[in-house]
């Protein structure tokens, strides 16, 4: 019998965590996870948007498969009718079970989260995510406002809750059944901030005083940045205390005090975000489970904070695309576990100031650098994509097939590609060096890139730029990053049969990690790049 699953997804948190070398966040919980874990610090997401990279990395195929780059189609209907990850598990004799925002909610998952292919009973979804977009946020005038910047009294939010603090519990009861029925289970918990609006308990704010919050160390629109790349952040913009400040479309900067009060509650989020996982891992000691559990932590995407002078997602850059991953599998990331032991400790944020694993017992760790045999961690570049033949590998089960170049017909099969052997590294140090190539791996000698694409209305920024309707698109951009460049072409796309024209380029970014890490200067036009394009078209 294989392990449990324990999936967790967060919604829009890009890797501001302790372990990911935040030196401003306190996530204490997260990071103590990261400390058993083997973490990824260059994972990406295929699309930065809530549907198509949630249905991405839970078919295992992209957003060219799932024909899926809006919100507005069910890929079983509209691409082909593709195996999901828990639905392989539940195929495989597990338990599965779906709580808060795990597939994107509406048509995209047929107004059921996949129910019943995916999930062994109905999914769960909390009461209070209906109230997301009310007017719950007490302004500065004493009356109740839908704001982007929203620290609230929990007490007087309708029900007396949050929707995640919600999705806990329900984990935290379903974690307590499986434990007595004796069920192998993949448990999926979705968890909403810092998704916007950023809503959450009005403590949190006392960890982080607005004179320790800075603007983006590139705040500006970059001087060659194609005005097809730019998103104009529409979504912030229809919130109140956005609206009441009056700013220029599409570029018109947001006032420096502001940005860093978004900035201020993103990270408050993060904190509260990271309380509920910290109460979910206690719990799973709690029920004994920490020794036959898998847990996967990550994310659907990151989130602009003023880089660039954008906001939101809607972008391919690192700040859009790239995602915290990591996995904890006991007795592989770590040394064997007993039934009794405590992993996952709960960790206060509140006491924990500066130090990431519980005090006295460890030297603090700054980077999540590891002692021997516990956790590790890969630079190598990886996809979303690639979670389900990852996982399937590390619970034991067959790792579907790869996919065929067209694949529409094909049922079972991945885009992606197991990323379990980079576990296998001696004693938990950072791995170094490139690792050799068995003769079962197509092996090209070189290191891995991840793709993300972004689609657009037009070539300059307008009111539907962040999230065109499929029938709008008129160019896709395609993203591909590896370790040491982000290259970016920007191409003529038909909605009408889904064909990218590479042959028409409207505009190309070429970014150079080592002397440009925030992609501030494109040399696209003052540099060779054939041998890219030839990659990126292949």
């Amino acid at each position: 019998d294989g392990m449990n699953v324990l999936f967790i997804i967060v919604d829009d948190l890009r890797p501001v965590l302790g372990c990911y070398g935040d030196k401003l966040v306190k996530s204490p919980n997260i990071d103590q996870l990261a400390s058993q874990s083997m973490v990824f610090s260059n994972a990406y997401a295929q699309q930065a948007l809530c549907a198509p990279s949630r249905v991405s990395f839970l078919t295992g195929r992209r957003p060219d498969t799932t024909r899926l780059y809006d919100f507005y189609s069910y890929w079983r209907v509209h691409a082909g009718n593709y195996s999901t990850m828990p639905q392989y598990f539940k195929e495989n004799g597990y338990m599965t079970l779906s709580v808060g925002k795990v597939f994107h909610p509406g048509v995209s998952s047929n107004y059921s989260d996949d129910y019943p292919y995916s999930w062994s009973i109905p999914p769960f979804h909390p009461s209070a995510e209906k109230h997301e977009n009310d007017k719950t946020c007490r302004g500065k005038d004493g009356k109740l406002h839908a704001n982007l910047v929203c620290p609230v009294n929990v007490t007087e939010m309708p029900g007396g809750t949050l929707p995640d603090i919600q999705s806990t519990e329900e984990a935290i009861h379903l974690l307590n059944v499986m434990k007595t029925t004796r069920q192998k289970f993949f448990l999926a918990v979705g968890y909403h901030k810092p998704h916007i609006p950023l809503r959450y308990p009005q403590e949190f704010l006392k960890l982080y005083p607005l004179e320790n919050i800075t603007l983006a160390p590139d705040p500006w629109v970059p001087k060659k940045l194609p005005s097809v790349a730019y998103n104009p952040w529409m979504d912030i913009r229809q919130r109140e205390d956005v609206e009441a400040l009056n700013v220029s479309f599409p570029y018109g900067p947001l006032p420096d005090d502001f940005q860093r009060r978004i900035r201020q509650s993103y990270y408050a989020a993060v904190s509260y975000l990271d309380v509920q996982v910290g109460l979910l891992l206690s719990a799973l000691d709690d029920a004994g489970l920490s020794n036959n559990t898998i847990v996967v932590f990550t994310a659907d995407h990151g989130w602009s904070l003023g880089e660039h002078g954008e906001w939101a997602k809607y972008s391919n850059f690192d700040v859009a695309t790239r995602v915290p991953l990591m996995f904890y599998v006991p007795g592989m990331t770590t040394s064997p576990i007993s039934q009794e032991a405590r992993v996952f400790p709960y960790l206060d944020p509140f006491s924990h100031i500066g130090g990431s694993v519980p005090q006295g017992k460890f030297p603090m760790l700054i980077f999540c650098l590891h002692w021997v045999d516990r956790g590790g961690q890969s630079k190598k570049v990886v996809e979303l994509v690639s979670l389900f033949p990852t996982l399937a590998e590390l619970a034991g089960l067959q790792v579907p097939p790869a996919c065929p170049k067209m694949s529409f017909g094909v049922v079972l099969c991945t885009e992606g590609r197991s990323i379990a052997h980079y576990f296998n590294i001696s004693e938990g140090k950072v791995e170094q060096g490139k690792e050799g190539c068995d003769g079962t791996e197509r092996c090209f000698n070189e290191e891995p890139v991840a793709l993300s694409q972004y689609p657009r209305p037009a070539d300059t920024p307008q009111w539907n730029s962040d999230k065109p309707r499929l029938k709008d698109i008129r160019i896709m951009g395609y993203s591909m990053r590896a370790i040491d460049f982000r290259y970016t072409l920007w191409v003529q796309f038909d909605p009408s049969n889904f064909s990218a024209n590479f042959k028409n380029v409207h505009a190309g970014e070429l970014y150079m990690m080592d002397n440009d890490p925030n992609q501030d200067y494109n040399i696209y036009n003052n540099t060779s790049h054939g041998w890219l394009f030839k990659k990126i078209t292949d």
